[in-house]
């Protein structure tokens, strides 16, 4: 980490007035350091500082609020990021910052009034993904975002770990029905941002958004999305930076599959499960999530993995009596996932699964300290 005095300068520079990502490092060009920008910025009618005694509230309101803030000098800024040339120079982040360097990542995005099948097949294939050492990354809006978070939180006995990207303060929750799915996220994986501390919704903040989605990740899975959506932005922003596209096809009848669909025309790579997703990523990137697996197992209490593969799923009949089971272990107060476990008989891959599907339906609510409970 930068020591806390350049960190302050950082943030005096990015948040003056009218200076972008852009302007930040032609300005460190223009005047050679940091320092030489800061004090030439007051000469430049076009801009207005942000004073250093702003800069110094800012670092200590993150501080009081465990909210870690990089800039793109620190070794922890992800390497992904820094290929773009609008890097955001700071970066706010709840939770953990290990993540900001997984070895592979990838993000889910669609639509937010997404079709139950829709939000299933985002969070299975999360989950999967995430128990095959892939991190998922999105933006924790309404349908797509929210499943694609909950089915990797839902992977490594519920365990797993996910990075929603915001387009408000770090702080601030968006939209206010997922609080609870921050505070979830805050705790297995991370949130982050680059908008300062307290930042509101704002309409133009959310493009500047997906184009971090798509940055931090080595490839997009659109799931749902009309001709308009601003997932196929992030899709659009991905192809710019090189990422691969991966598209869920659908009915040509459902408006919500129409975004897809055309991906898939132009050349996006066709996905219906993990393994379509896993089989692009080359032998070299393999090789490193294969370590990164076993190196999560070593002090694992989930079941080890042989290769990157998943089990196949139960058929229909078997899911329905796991699932039936698993309610009865149920109840309005809340049961500790691994009770359920061991009254069932079940691994605990096959419960988390059944519980995200009852998640996703609607009956059943997860609660601190890794329990479950029926919706009152």
């Amino acid at each position: 980490m930068i020591p806390a005095a350049e960190l302050i300068k950082c943030l005096q520079l990015i948040n003056s007035e009218n200076v972008g990502p852009v302007t930040f490092y032609k300005l460190i060009v223009r005047y050679r350091s940091l320092d030489n920008a800061l004090e030439s910025l007051p000469s430049l009618p076009k801009y207005r500082l942000f004073s250093k005694a702003q800069a110094q509230r800012e670092y200590e309101l993150a501080r009081s609020k465990n909210i870690q803030i990089i800039s793109i000098f620190d070794d922890e800024y992800p390497n992904e990021l820094k290929q773009i040339n609008d890097a955001p120079p700071i970066l706010y982040v709840r939770g953990r910052l290990d993540l900001l360097k997984a070895p592979a990542a990838l993000a889910i995005v669609g639509a937010r009034n997404a079709s139950i099948n829709g939000r299933k097949t985002a969070s299975h294939i999360a989950y999967d993904l995430t128990n095959n050492g892939v991190l998922v990354v999105s933006g924790m809006a309404r349908g797509i975002d929210s499943a694609a978070h909950k089915g990797a939180m839902y992977a490594r006995n519920q365990k797993g770990a996910t990075l929603a990207v915001l387009g408000t303060g770090v702080d601030v929750p968006y939209p206010a029905e997922n609080r609870r799915l921050y505070e979830q996220i805050c705790e297995q994986g991370a949130v982050v941002s680059e908008f300062p501390l307290g930042t509101e919704p704002q309409a133009q903040n959310f493009p500047r958004r997906n184009r971090l989605v798509s940055a931090l990740t080595q490839g997009t899975l659109v799931v749902e999305a009309t001709t308009h959506s601003g997932s196929l932005i992030t899709a659009r922003l991905a192809l710019e930076q090189g990422k691969d596209i991966f598209a869920v096809p659908g009915s040509p009848q459902d408006a919500r599959a129409l975004g897809p669909n055309k991906l898939i025309k132009e050349g996006a790579i066709l996905a219906e499960s993990a393994d379509d997703i896993l089989s692009h990523f080359n032998p070299e990137k393999q090789q490193q999530l294969i370590e990164y697996v076993d190196k999560l197992q070593k002090n694992a209490d989930y079941p080890a993995k042989d290769n990157l593969k998943e089990a196949s799923p139960p058929n229909d009949d078997v899911k329905q009596s796991e699932t039936s089971s698993i309610i009865d272990c149920l109840s309005r107060e809340g049961t500790l996932v691994d009770e359920i476990i061991r009254k069932t008989g079940q691994d605990a891959a096959t419960v988390s699964l059944a519980l995200l599907e009852l998640e996703l339906s609607g009956r059943i609510e997860r609660q601190p300290g890794n329990k479950v409970a029926l919706i009152k």
